[in-house]
């Protein structure tokens, strides 16, 4: 007979908390049902390992999913291990014996309903999330040591009978969801199919899904009797018998009527059920790399990762030791679209598998931000198969994993060929670099895949280890300059004798370079030396440094006149130059402020306040000014202040060539309008024009009263009439009647 068993308080309250909170993410159910189904199937094929009559009732291992759409039920049917009476009770009936309190707790404290869901089966209550698309569930099993039973559950207690069909299943379990309205969608084969995909299309057994296909048969073409053929046998009947020659030819017609009747067919659409496999994408990560061809693998990318490209390139591995889990990582062609410009989104191309069953894709940590572009799938069978997304990104598992994935994605762009590590630099290369910003433990591998045009090659850029190769004795480290683009920085007076003394440099051009480059202080054993900075030292040998100081004594008075006087103010010191070879002057960063370059860069920040105090006090830094003792200019300023320091001409030409040399530095102008006077009043002296020559008058008349009137927005026939008869058109309107924007020039 049946037997009843109620629920007791704990279970009552799952129920509750299941049934009647909204979740968004109720197709977990289904994944949840099909990993309890691949558990059971894992069971019994391992106990046919030892004993393989248990395989007796039925060799079959696989899942088979059926939507009822007429009776609205939902049926998942596995030939697994099943289970008995006791089992039904102990399984189904109660919550994993720790999991209870631990559970309801866990449960209280989740701050979302996605995490809810999640929570779901963690402590042993998977096969319960089928009541969030069912108000009634039936499970019908068999296990080889005992009858088929039937339970039945409508979430508040439930009963258990045996099977009065007997064995129907021979052996396995059967669960038959009552699907409550608003899920009716989970009967559809498109629906299910889908999820199935989602979530179970690496599970090791086949999955069936009942569905239709359509397909084209040959049938014969109907077609109606022949009148002429029915007449002639009512005439035969009336007659009676013909001549024994003209019914044999009358036979012989017909039988060649009838044989052209066959011949003719059409091909008609027709609707099929069947078993469909679902999961023809079987798990590539199980097998050995050395039985996987490279199609293969091209297939699974685009399937997996929804590319229509071959992957750039590939790493499978199995990691062991403290974890043990199996991946494949793939690096794409070219990276999706608008990646750089939206990196802060999060992505979801490392997927995590639990014993080939997909958990989530929903990781912020998977991989840093740097590498959120490499694709791959995750499986390990050291973790729990049910945890929350937030607790496993909690889980110190996941960190090792992390790390592991990170030193294998370098491993792979490591052995890249020269050919295709060219094409991966013109896509990523933005990428490698914020790692080396970002990532402190890998930045020494990192490096190593860094690449910069240089002055050594006109068209092919170099790594650091390259430029390093090459360096002069005793060279002072690896020197680079940043600009906006390779003209500007080649032509740059910061470099001009260290080109001219055949020494290599760096041109970093892209937005993202000069962090990098603040990032790494050396490679190697090597300083990157920024030359827009102050320190630069091209020769510090003894002869050198004795010239140095005899050069600075000579211009001292120079050197002073400028700090004090001539450029008060707007620069910290000025000094001799060892970098410049050309050009007159130059403005240098100090150790700790920016370059030119980067303060044109931090200015373009979109997010970027006017008034941003940390701006302010990097931007207002006090620059050196060091200037070229060999250059005419620079002498003839020299004699000008031991002569006539305090004279006009001789200020304006330190300000004119501070300014020059302020832009040409590649830093921006406080005082633009100023620096403008300054060259007319030069192009006046050039071109012997008085200085106090006036600008010509503009001969066109002033603006009379009639255009004001036009322009006001008061119509003619709308002022007071005294107004209109006292005012004539050629007379100025009083003070209140000017239109604004009349105001400014009163006040200029």
């Amino acid at each position: 007979g049946v037997e009843h068993f109620a629920f007791n308080a704990d279970i009552q309250q799952l129920m509750g908390l299941i049934i009647n909170t909204f979740y968004t993410n109720k197709e977990i159910f289904l994944r949840e049902l099909i990993s309890n189904s691949s558990d059971a199937l894992d069971k019994i094929r391992f106990m046919s390992v030892t004993d393989p009559s248990v395989l007796s009732a039925t060799s079959d291992l696989n899942i088979k999913i059926k939507g009822d759409s007429q009776q609205k039920l939902l049926r998942i049917t596995d030939t697994g291990i099943g289970m008995t009476k006791d089992d039904l009770v102990k399984n189904l009936g109660t919550i994993a014996k720790s999991g209870t309190s631990d559970f309801l707790k866990s449960l209280s404290e989740s701050k979302s309903s996605n995490e809810m869901t999640d929570l779901i089966g963690q402590f042993g209550v998977g096969f319960y999330s089928a009541f969030l698309v069912a108000d009634r569930v039936t499970v019908v099993s068999k296990h080889n040591d005992d009858e088929q039973y039937i339970w039945e559950s409508n979430a508040s207690s439930f009963s258990i009978i045996k099977d009065p069909r007997g064995n129907t299943l021979k052996r396995g379990t059967e669960v038959i969801l009552h699907l409550k309205e608003e899920a009716h969608d989970y009967l559809e084969p498109e629906t299910l199919k889908k999820l199935v995909t989602k979530y179970s299309q690496f599970i090791n057994f086949p999955i069936y899904l009942w569905a239709s296909h359509t397909e084209t048969v040959e049938q014969p073409t109907e077609e109606p009797k022949d009148e002429k053929k029915t007449d002639d046998k009512k005439e035969d009947e009336k007659k009676g018998e013909e001549k024994k020659e003209d019914k044999k030819d009358d036979d012989a017609t017909v039988e060649e009527e009838k044989e052209k009747v066959k011949k003719e067919t059409k091909k008609v659409e027709k609707t099929v059920w069947d078993w469909e496999l679902v999961n023809k994408h079987k798990p590539l990560w199980t097998r050995k790399p050395s039985e996987i061809k490279d199609e293969e693998y091209d297939e699974f990318f685009k399937a997996f990762a929804k590319e229509s490209d071959s992957p750039m390139a590939r790493i499978h591995f199995t990691a062991e030791g403290e974890v043990t889990f199996k991946s494949i990582l793939f690096i794409p062609k070219t990276p999706p679209r608008n990646y750089y410009s939206n990196m802060h989104e999060r992505t979801d191309n490392i997927k995590m598998y639990v014993r080939r069953v997909f958990i989530t894709d929903d990781f912020s940590d998977m991989m840093p931000k740097y590498l959120s572009f490499v694709k791959g799938i995750v499986d390990s069978d050291d973790l729990p198969l049910n945890v929350s997304r937030e607790q496993l990104q909690q889980h110190k598992l996941l960190k090792v994993i992390k790390k592991k994935l990170v030193r294998k994605t370098l491993d792979m762009i490591k052995k890249l060929s020269d050919k295709d590590y060219d094409a991966f630099w013109k896509e990523f290369s933005t990428s490698i670099k914020l790692g080396v910003i970002e990532d402190t433990s890998n930045r020494t591998r990192l490096a190593k895949l860094l690449k910069f045009f240089s002055s050594h090659s006109e068209s092919s850029q170099t790594s650091l280890s390259d430029y390093v190769a090459r360096m002069k004795e005793k060279q002072a480290g690896i020197f680079f300059v940043a600009g906006a683009n390779k003209d500007e920085v080649k032509k740059s007076p910061f470099v001009e004798r260290l080109l001219k003394r055949g020494y290599e440099v760096l041109y970093l051009t892209e937005p993202i370079d000069e962090y990098t480059a603040q990032a790494l202080p050396e490679f190697d054993g090597k300083k990157l030396v920024n030359v827009a900075k102050e320190g630069l030292t091209i020769d510090d040998s003894t002869a050198a440094k004795e010239k140095k100081e005899a050069i600075t004594k000579d211009f001292q008075p120079l050197l002073t006149w400028l700090k004090d006087d001539g450029l008060k103010d707007l620069i910290e010191k000025a000094d001799v130059s060892d970098r410049l070879a050309d050009s007159p002057c130059a403005l240098v960063a100090s150790t700790y402020g920016w370059s030119g370059n980067m303060e044109r860069i931090m200015k373009a920040q979109a997010y970027q306040k006017a008034d941003d105090a940390s701006q302010n006090f990097y931007g207002s830094q006090k620059k050196i000014l060091e200037i070229n003792p060999r250059h005419p200019v620079i002498k003839e300023l020299k004699s000008k202040v031991a002569t006539d320091k305090d004279g006009a001409d001789t200020k304006n030409l330190a300000m004119l060539l501070f300014e020059t040399a302020t832009l040409r530095s590649g830093f921006s102008l406080r005082d633009s309008a100023g620096f403008a006077e300054r060259i007319e009043k030069m192009l006046r002296k050039t071109m012997d024009i008085p200085l106090d020559e006036k600008v010509e008058e503009d001969e066109e008349e002033p603006i009379n009263t009639e255009k004001s009137s036009e322009e006001s927005p008061v119509k003619e026939e709308e002022k007071p009439a005294a107004e209109t008869s006292e005012q004539k058109p050629d007379e100025t309107p009083a003070a209140e009647d000017k239109p604004t924007e009349e105001k400014p020039k009163e006040e200029l």
